[in-house]
């Protein structure tokens, strides 16, 4: 398949961008990257789609989202953190099934789909919602997923016991870890090698040492990557304080840090935090919607930059930024930090880009397979509608995507050399029907809460 008249950021070494290029596909894999031209020449027979009008990226990599929290998007809005988890967000999760789980999982997928995203890291998915019903939506749907299964032992945020978990989301360390090392036995290369299972840690004070220590040694032993929030609000600073540590000096005490390991948020760090990151080679997931709306602060990319640490992008969860659309996240991402820094040259547009496709990649340890057009790489790519209002005229490519763009400009989106969207139309999953499951789900989860008038917001409705 030969996709042509489009111009194409690469993301490659050079960062070359290619005017009236084309992208050649066998089978799952990215064949020859150049202009059309030379390509339609040398592949005559190819069939091919004109993607004239279209501006073509990597697929887009979140490198932190929750599935299951889309079925619960808008429901605790403007809430400080204590009331948001645990009056509303544990509360309604806790209360799920199996089937809204599962609705709220396919909802997210088609989301990220249908906006671009063609990989996402899960940050930590419970036992009550079924892990192989989220293995089997992502086989379905065609979509790249790193799944985290949720790790933990103890049922408090921060070691605060005013911040308890809701009984129906606790987990035993039997559960949780041996659980998580199951799913990883069954799923982990399923799905033509997309879907790769992690361990999906709760942030500390909601998991013992022991078991810190024990799944580290399991992850290293059985090449098993982590992920955990960390360092998101100031409670967290705080209990690191309690037992007299940093966020850092304290997962390195534990066996968290390495290549394999993605900390997510990253607000409250010193100077000490940062160079512990580059050291260890540790990547971090930024959520600056997330971050924003929850008032937790902002995390120091540029500093984190400066010190050669990897940065990738997150949506985070629908409750905390009501969207899975990363192309959103790219524009606030390339934004807030300018305004915090008083310097409009920080974190350009070109930069952000790369947290959103090539540094995802690497973050996940798939630097080598995705996140750039290059020959060899898996055919993970998405076509950007540029021909409209919103978006004419444009100057820089990566300018236009950046901060012009959004997930609705997407047209078509290709995932392991399949066509997944075109014409802005989901083609693996029916949507009507995700909808309207999602619509019903969403109803009975909230009713089952005692949540029903909690989450219709402040002015009356009638």
């Amino acid at each position: 398949m030969l996709f042509t008249h489009a111009t194409i950021i690469t993301v490659n070494a050079a960062r070359e961008i290619f005017l009236d290029g084309a992208i050649l596909v066998h089978k799952n894999l990215i064949a020859a990257v150049g202009k059309t031209d030379a390509l339609k020449a040398e592949y005559a027979g190819e069939e091919e789609i004109d993607l004239s009008g279209r501006i073509v990226i990597p697929g887009l990599i979140s490198t932190h989202m929750h599935t299951a929290q889309s079925l619960i998007r808008g429901a605790a809005d403007d809430l400080a953190l204590v009331s948001w988890l645990c009056e509303r967000v544990w509360v309604l999760q806790g209360n799920y099934t199996e089937a809204e789980s599962l609705a709220a999982v396919r909802v997210s997928i088609a989301e990220m789909l249908k906006t671009g995203t063609t990989c996402f890291l899960e940050s930590m998915f419970a036992d009550r919602y079924n892990f192989d019903n989220l293995c089997m939506a992502v086989e379905e749907s065609g979509i790249r997923g790193c799944l985290g299964k949720i790790v933990m032992d103890i049922a408090r945020y921060a070691g605060n016991p005013k911040w308890s978990l809701h009984p129906g989301l606790v987990e035993t360390r039997e559960m949780s870890l041996m659980g998580a090392v199951k799913m990883w036995e069954k799923w982990d290369g399923k799905a033509d090698g997309r879907i790769k299972v992690w361990f999906g840690l709760r942030t500390p004070g909601g998991v013992s040492n022991d078991l810190y220590k024990e799944m580290s040694a399991i992850s290293k032993e059985k090449g098993i990557p982590i992920t955990m929030h960390c360092a998101e609000v100031k409670a967290d600073r705080e209990f690191y304080a309690s037992i007299s540590h940093t966020p850092m000096s304290y997962c390195e005490e534990v066996g968290l840090l390495g290549p394999k390991t993605v900390l997510v948020h990253m607000v409250h760090l010193d100077d000490s935090d940062i160079a512990k990151l580059a050291e260890t080679g540790t990547h971090v997931a930024h959520c600056p919607t997330s971050n924003s709306k929850l008032a937790s602060g902002i995390c120091r990319v540029p500093d984190l930059q400066k010190a050669g640490v990897n940065v990738g992008l997150g949506t985070d969860g629908a409750p905390c930024n009501n969207s899975n659309d990363l192309m959103q996240e790219m524009k606030l991402a390339a934004i807030i930090h300018k305004a915090v820094s008083f310097d409009p040259t920080t974190v350009p547009a070109e930069e952000v880009l790369e947290m959103a496709t090539i540094n995802g990649a690497r973050a996940l340890g798939l630097e080598d397979s995705i996140g750039s057009l290059e020959v060899g790489k898996k055919a993970d790519f998405v076509a950007v509608d540029v021909d409209n209002v919103r978006l004419q005229p444009w100057y820089s490519a990566v300018s236009a995507i950046v901060y012009s763009a959004g997930g609705s400009d997407v047209d078509l989106v290709v995932v392991d050399g399949k066509i997944v969207v075109r014409g802005g139309k989901l083609l693996t999953m029916n949507e009507e029907e995700i909808i309207k499951e999602a619509q019903k789900r969403s109803v009975d989860v909230v009713a089952r809460a005692g949540l029903a008038e909690a989450v219709k917001g402040r002015w009356p409705m009638i």
